[in-house]
């Protein structure tokens, strides 16, 4: 491959060229994908996040793999929307701990009006601390997309989960065009995507290939393209899919690398059944950031000293992000919005 080449952005894959270079030798896979990783980014560092809960469970869709679904018995117990104030503290302790990018997770079909003046205040508040913010509360409109981006949030995770052909075999409550419009509301809004999948749900290799085709071709490239292995959690009806295989994820990973090479492409959910090697064969891969910290949302995730040591082992260090702010108009912004719903006590049940 040229230097131009491995550089260059494309917004044109065919399904036939990704399933090529899912079939190709392993190690010939590997090398290509390390190649366009080392022409587009640091190899031995990962971006690190931190993913927090801030509203739990109760959630109408009905996505098979999630424990959050209203629609099953897992026994996990909902919760309130989050104080303000409590949010902004475990900011706090996430970039003590080395965080550079703090995200937020509502478990809603989408956000009400009243839920706006809270996650927007939140927004503000994690961004006055000089960390980079992302939320994923559902699908958006392009107005609520807007109060967003005026708060000054960074990023906005909205997965495509699968493939087209196959999304209806996991989610029958909204449909992947819905996913697509969020996508675009947000992109329109100035807000950086987030957005990629999950693999072993029983999927084949050519959904595989036609997931990251549809981010690939997207107008601009997803800037954090998340690649989660499913956790099985029972009572949801995905507790009893077949193991991946782990070679198959790592394949995953670095057809994503070489597809869109200037995207972050982050080991996410299911990190806890991985061993140091696979984490290791997916940092070779181009995986270059991470969600870091016990839980993701409602599934366990490696502990934050764990990945330390294994980047110390590895010679990874946490990538630098500089968060460009204005102190004083984000301290007077944040005290506005918490002026502006005081009465509320920022503390409601955000499932009614």
């Amino acid at each position: 491959m040229t230097n131009a080449a491995l550089t260059t952005i494309r917004n044109d894959w065919t399904s036939a060229e990704v399933q090529a270079l899912f079939a190709q030798p392993f190690n010939d896979l590997l090398f290509q994908a390390q190649t366009v990783h080392r022409a587009n980014f640091d190899p031995n560092a990962v971006q690190v996040s931190t993913l927090l809960s801030i509203k739990t469970g109760a959630c109408p869709e009905d996505c098979k793999y999630c424990p959050q679904s209203n629609r099953y018995d897992t026994g996990l117990e909902k919760e309130k929307l989050m104080e303000v104030e409590k949010v902004l503290a475990e900011a706090r302790a996430a970039k003590a701990s080395g965080t550079t990018r703090f995200c937020m997770g509502a478990a809603w079909r989408s956000p009400k009006k009243k839920d706006m003046p809270y996650v927007t205040a939140m927004v503000r508040g994690v961004k006055e601390m000089g960390l980079e913010t992302c939320m994923t509360l559902g699908m958006l409109t392009g107005e609520q997309a807007a109060e967003l981006a005026e708060a000054g949030l960074d990023y906005y995770n909205h997965n495509l989960d699968t493939s087209p052909e196959y999304y209806g075999e996991i989610i029958t409550t909204r449909t992947y065009q819905d996913r697509l419009v969020t996508l675009s509301n947000v992109r329109d809004a100035g807000i950086k995507v987030c957005s990629g999948g999950i693999v072993g749900m029983g999927e084949s290799i050519k959904d595989r290939a036609g997931l990251l085709m549809q981010l690939a071709n997207l107008p601009v490239q997803p800037e954090s393209v998340p690649i989660n292995m499913l956790v099985k959690v029972e009572g949801t009806p995905m507790a009893d899919v077949a193991d991946l295989d782990p070679f198959d994820f790592i394949r995953t990973i670095a057809v994503a690398r070489i597809m869109m090479p200037k995207s972050h492409v982050r080991l996410s959910a299911g990190r806890e059944s991985m061993n140091e090697e696979m984490h290791a064969l997916a940092y070779f891969a181009g995986a270059n950031s991470i969600f870091y910290g016990e839980k993701l949302l409602t599934t366990p995730n490696p502990k934050a000293n764990k990945d330390l040591e294994l980047f110390g082992r590895l010679g990874i260090k946490p990538e630098e992000r500089h968060v460009e702010h204005d102190d004083d108009a984000q301290s007077e912004a944040l005290l506005g919005a918490v002026e502006q719903a005081q009465n509320d006590r920022f503390f409601y049940d955000a499932t009614a």
